[in-house]
């Protein structure tokens, strides 16, 4: 329940990058510079779009507390008493003293760095690559949808796959995002200029810069996040049913501190040092996932049940 409802999330949740690169895109579409009339348009149109997001989580129903025990034999917090947000920071870093979060930790720090990178870094690299001509500023929202559809495609087809995941475990679909993003990162690393990430440069790369090379690159960025997020959402609730917000707090803790740190690198790395850092991270990360989920598999089999 937990694998199949996390990739159906992850699905509606990245249906965001694919309409909302699609309007940007024709917002954008045979710009060179974006004007202020451009910034209008999609700050109303973005805006307009998380104000109607936020009235329907307003009418979200309460969920219902089942009396399960974690995985990992913490003590789950009382849920009879809404917990004061003080108390759920002291859980939150309870839990981040265990192993297995730690252990987590590693690849969620990953999930944040190369968000930072097909969110805000391969963009920057495509529009400033000249060989791209004048198309290079409307390849960012056609690069976005891809990505989009990557990501949809991966949470939908592992929501579908749930109970072949409990069957089988998480740890082949994590390998599988990880053999995707590393195909990325060496496409990226054959069609895209080393100084890119920093200015418009026509330095030499080691392919002659393709468009369908460098969308289809999206794709797989897209589709290895799925990979990596929806399993790390599937163990995370798989292990701590009854402390899911802390556990989840610590989630986006790691990951934003990663994606921050990223950002504040990225204008000073070259894209080739860019992508070494994501590839060694992107092996630690899978490896510790593996470490872990090989240890909920063991304790499940020896008669841990989850919701």
């Amino acid at each position: 329940t937990v694998s199949r409802n996390s990739g159906i999330f992850w699905a509606l949740l990245q249906c965001s990058l694919l309409f909302g690169n699609i309007y940007s895109y024709f917002v954008l579409k045979g710009s060179t510079d974006i004007t202020d009339d451009e910034r209008t348009k999609l700050f109303i149109g973005l805006s307009g779009a998380a104000l109607l997001g936020v009235l329907c989580f307003l009418f979200l129903r309460k969920p219902v507390s089942t009396d399960t025990e974690n995985l990992v034999n913490l003590s789950p917090s009382d849920q009879s008493e809404r917990e004061s947000p003080l108390q759920t920071i002291k859980r939150a870093f309870h839990l981040l003293r265990t192993k297995e979060i730690m252990l987590l930790s590693l690849a969620i720090a990953y999930t944040g760095i190369e968000l930072t990178f097909f969110s805000g870094v391969y963009g920057t690299c495509i529009s400033n690559t000249p060989q791209f001509g004048d198309n290079a500023k409307g390849l960012i929202g056609i690069s976005g949808m891809f990505i989009g559809v990557g990501e949809i495609l991966g949470g939908a087809a592992f929501g579908l796959m749930g109970k072949r995941t409990n069957k089988y475990g998480r740890d082949p679909i994590v390998l599988l995002g990880y053999l995707a993003h590393m195909a990325a990162f060496f496409l990226i690393f054959m069609n895209i200029p080393n100084g890119s990430p920093q200015d418009n440069t026509d330095s030499a790369t080691y392919m002659t810069p393709s468009q369908y090379v460098a969308v289809f690159s999206s794709f797989l960025l897209g589709f290895g996040d799925s990979s990596f997020n929806t399993q790390l959402y599937s163990i995370l609730g798989f292990m701590f049913p009854e402390d899911s917000s802390p556990a989840f707090a610590l989630f986006k803790f790691v990951q934003s501190i990663a994606a921050a740190a990223a950002f504040y690198y990225s204008e000073a790395l070259l894209l080739y040092y860019q992508l070494l850092i994501l590839t060694v991270l992107g092996a630690i990360g899978t490896l510790a996932f593996c470490v872990v989920e090989w240890g909920v598999s063991r304790a499940y089999r020896m008669g841990y049940q989850s919701i």
